[in-house]
């Protein structure tokens, strides 16, 4: 590969992130991120030339982010005390960001998540996205667009509202 490494993780850096958070949440996300791009700094000297780098990243992004949420469902989290209740994240908004879509994005089918991540913070196409996760592109699109939905029921919006 002609380009340095450095240049991609500058370019792609932030939608890797956005997907790692989106399939594996804020902290998970982060750990997700920087895994793929160790894993992906291994790779690059054998990378073919012509290669989408966005669309390998994005596909070692998702790949990593379901190692990390395998690993936390293996790990106990001993706790001292149980909590009362946590701090609900409606209407918050931290570096700009509405921290209710996170959570509403979160909360989405594991499926409909993952498609809605790859496709529409990764900009994978959905016959790449259907590699990932199983199925046909067909069924990707299906599921992608019932999380596109499942979020406007949860914002209320409809379909003539959004821009």
């Amino acid at each position: 590969m002609v380009e340095p490494f450095e240049h991609a993780v500058a370019r792609h850096g932030a939608t890797v992130l956005r997907v790692c958070r989106a399939v594996a949440g804020r902290t998970d996300g982060e750990d997700a991120w920087s895994e793929t791009f160790l894993a992906a700094l291994r790779a690059w000297p054998d990378l073919e030339p012509g290669t989408n780098v966005e669309a390998w990243l994005v596909t070692i992004a998702h790949r990593k982010a379901i190692d990390v949420l395998r690993a936390r469902a293996r790990r106990a989290v001993p706790v001292g005390d149980v909590p009362e209740g946590a701090r609900p994240l409606v209407g918050r908004v931290e570096d700009g960001r509405d921290l209710d879509l996170w959570q509403a994005v979160a909360a989405l089918p594991t499926k409909q998540r993952h498609c809605v991540a790859l496709h529409h913070l990764g900009g994978l196409p959905y016959d790449e996205i259907a590699a990932l996760v199983g199925g046909s592109a067909a069924a990707a699109r299906r599921a992608g667009a019932d999380g596109i939905a499942a979020l406007r029921r949860i914002y209320g919006t409809t379909e003539g509202e959004h821009a």
